[in-house]
């Protein structure tokens, strides 16, 4: 029986932003029904104790987040939620005292990324409100993003936005110290109790139309993590935001079966020889950082 400790399901592929970074997806928008959620919880009890929600959407949009969550802790799940931020004082509500509720990662860079945004400080300040709600009415972690590094040298603008995010927080938690005097990229710091903060570079997403590596590498997909569209469709990491890698679907198959197919197990035992079988994944920037 195969295990893994991320297990992506994608709730909504609706989003409220348009996210410079994020490309949009040309699904057909949807919404995931409280049955098909209970479906696959059912279907993956065995493979799993941790669920994200997150691949592409805003699960903050999803107008029954509440219930999900309580089926969640129904069944003996716990959740890791992934948002931009932007719904949080709308929502809060839905979220504090939910006891599946494990954590919340904010991707603070979504406020950059967004050519729409117009009020930065109500943005960071909704979201620092919500942190020290959370921190006194739950045991929920917070993991804060800022997920908008370059290799080369940055703009004046950018180095001015993320210094006038990361003094807000610095403010909020009376940080004796500056926070980029503390933090290296990829390697998260713990600002408060529960509370926590990660800079990274940007990547980008993995497209068929990007230029092909050699082939030879590693990747945790159906390795450690795995994903659910919100259609059902079965995909190997939550990078696959098309369904590219499409390993099957939940409504006709049962998730045990999709991931002991001949397609999957490719893929796997292709990692194990550090061979990438998959064209999307000969396409993915972000396998390389695995550098096995």
């Amino acid at each position: 029986m195969k295990k893994f400790k991320k297990f992506y399901i994608e709730i909504t592929n609706i989003c409220n932003l348009a996210c410079s970074f994020c490309p949009k997806t040309k699904r057909t928008p949807e919404i995931m029904s409280l049955d098909t959620f209970n479906k696959i919880l059912e279907q993956i009890k065995d493979h799993t104790s941790y669920i994200y929600f997150h691949i592409k959407g805003e699960p903050l949009t999803h107008p029954h987040i509440d219930k999900f969550l309580d089926l969640s802790y129904e069944k003996g799940f716990k959740v890791n939620l992934t948002t931009n931020g932007t719904l949080i004082s709308k929502v809060k509500d839905k979220l504090l005292g939910k006891p599946a509720l494990r954590q919340v990662n904010f991707s603070l860079h979504s406020f950059d990324g967004n050519e729409n945004s117009t009020n930065m400080d109500a943005y960071i300040n909704d979201i620092m409100d919500f942190v020290q709600e959370a921190l006194i009415k739950s045991d929920t972690l917070i993991s804060l993003r800022l997920w908008n590094l370059y290799e080369d040298n940055a703009t004046n603008l950018q180095r001015k936005r993320n210094r006038d995010i990361l003094e807000k927080i610095e403010n909020t938690f009376n940080l004796p110290y500056r926070i980029e005097e503390q933090i290296s990229p990829g390697r998260g710091i713990k600002i408060h109790e529960r509370v926590f903060l990660n800079q990274d570079y940007e990547f980008k997403w993995p497209d068929l139309k990007e230029e092909e590596d050699l082939g030879k590498g590693f990747c945790y997909g159906l390795r450690n993590q795995v994903g659910i569209l919100v259609d059902g469709t079965v995909i190997p990491c939550c990078l696959d935001g098309e369904g590219v890698i499409n390993l099957g679907n939940i409504h006709k198959n049962t998730f045990s079966e999709i991931i002991e197919s001949k397609r999957a197990n490719d893929i796997f035992d292709g990692f194990s020889r550090r061979e990438v079988v998959e064209e999307l994944c000969r396409k993915c920037g972000y396998r390389k950082r695995f550098n096995l």
